[in-house]
């Protein structure tokens, strides 16, 4: 005869062999279906004509947001003010409406008039070609024209119109509208009149200063920090490079394509590779997870690039791991534009600060905050020295004149968490 106790301890164990089996089923359960969700991406992935790892030659890029690195700069006058834009397309298009991103789409025939039926081309890339829009007020805009042979596909298209409306901010490029009309993907954007920062680099006719190329990495840093510290939810950029940097006619920086951007729920989650060689984080390329640490990574290359002039193509990582050996090996590899003509401590500096970017150890590497004041104190333990210097002089009055200009350019500098959700 069984006792009454007997049952109880096998209820017990039944119940917990019962309950173990049901937990071992749904953690099998759960881990087939993120894998076959993340076979389905990439095999959607796959569907869309893009590159994965895109491998471009020096200087011909094939990346949609690189179609304005061959850019010229337009003569005439820019529109600075966005209202403008926005008044000339309203007064111009009766039938627009506010998609659903916010961002306004037109019809075929405003961009072809304003395009003047396509006539000014101002760069190529495998998104398309890149055309000069003429507004009535002397203003211009760039539209971007899907190409039907395009390695970018509608799903980056779409991503592109989704997060730029609602990434405002003035080191972002900014999206005035777009097209989806007889059967035409375009995307019209404000016009950067002095094109990429890679255009700026490599090309002759053109010598960045110290000032400016130090003046752009802290633009860039500053785009990337609302990128992940400023957007709900932060975004990671996941193309960072010079050919992505674009500059307006007061030579301030912007990041632009955020095509293949991915909201920040993604990190670290397995992601399909896809990026600009030279620019790749080699964690990234090794796990697939994709982590705001990545963006870090490429903004270090772009960093050595303003020093270097060197494009990542070009073997640049070869020439920064020798440079890294020695407290003052950068200045072997300096831009021969500069030599001579710069602080060859901020020089060095600036470089420290890259190759923290570039470390191999993910948490080792700074966020985008941290290198923005480190930035920033370059820029602020300089201008004590020059006033010295200035007063020496006997100046006065330029000295009163440039601590003034400086007081609100660090004012400005300063005043990132407060602006981060300003448009441009």
């Amino acid at each position: 005869m069984v006792h009454k106790g007997d049952l109880v301890v096998i209820g017990i164990c039944v119940g917990l062999a019962l309950g173990i089996l049901l937990a071992v089923l749904a953690f099998f359960g759960i881990r087939w279906y993120k894998k076959h969700a993340y076979l389905q991406q990439c095999a959607n992935d796959r569907s869309v004509p893009t590159h994965p790892v895109r491998i471009n030659g020096f200087g011909t890029s094939t990346e949609f947001s690189a179609s304005l690195s061959n850019s010229v700069a337009v003569k005439g006058s820019e529109y600075p003010q966005k209202s403008s834009q926005v008044s000339w397309w309203a007064q111009n298009n009766k039938d627009r409406f506010a998609s659903a991103s916010g961002i306004p789409r037109y019809p075929y025939k405003d961009i072809q008039k304003a395009t003047q039926n396509f006539t000014t081309i101002l760069g190529q890339g495998s998104f398309g070609p890149v055309y000069k829009a003429t507004m009535p007020t002397g203003g211009v805009a760039a539209v971007k024209v899907l190409a039907s042979d395009s390695s970018q596909g509608e799903r980056e298209f779409q991503t592109e119109v989704s997060l730029l409306g609602r990434l405002h901010h003035r080191n972002l490029v900014n999206l005035i509208g777009y097209c989806v009309d007889k059967g035409q993907h375009m995307l019209i954007y404000e016009f950067m009149s002095n094109g990429s920062l890679a255009n700026l680099l490599y090309s002759e006719g053109h010598i960045l200063g110290w000032e400016e190329r130090l003046q752009i990495s802290l633009d860039i840093s500053h785009g990337i920090e609302y990128l992940h510290e400023g957007a709900v939810p932060p975004v990671i950029h996941r193309d960072l490079k010079s050919a992505n940097i674009l500059l307006d006619y007061s030579m301030r920086a912007k990041v632009a394509d955020f095509g293949l951007s991915k909201e920040e729920v993604f990190d670290g989650r397995k992601s399909c590779l896809k990026g600009t060689y030279g620019y790749m984080d080699p964690a990234y390329m090794s796990t697939n997870k994709l982590t705001m640490k990545s963006d870090i990574y490429s903004f270090g290359i772009i960093i050595f690039e303003l020093i270097t002039a060197i494009h990542p193509q070009q073997n640049l990582m070869e020439y920064v791991d020798l440079a890294g050996m020695s407290p003052d090996g950068v200045d072997e590899i300096l831009d021969n534009q500069l030599v001579g003509a710069c602080n060859i401590e901020e020089v060095r500096e600036l470089a420290r600060i890259g190759h923290k970017c570039l470390h191999k150890s993910l948490r080792k590497r700074p966020s985008i905050g941290e290198v923005t004041q480190a930035i920033l104190k370059i820029k602020q333990r300089r201008l004590p020295k020059e006033d010295t210097m200035s007063f020496a002089e006997g100046d006065f009055s330029r000295v009163m004149s440039r601590i003034e200009d400086q007081q609100i350019e660090l004012s400005k500098l300063g005043g990132v968490n407060g602006e981060r959700h300003e448009g441009k």
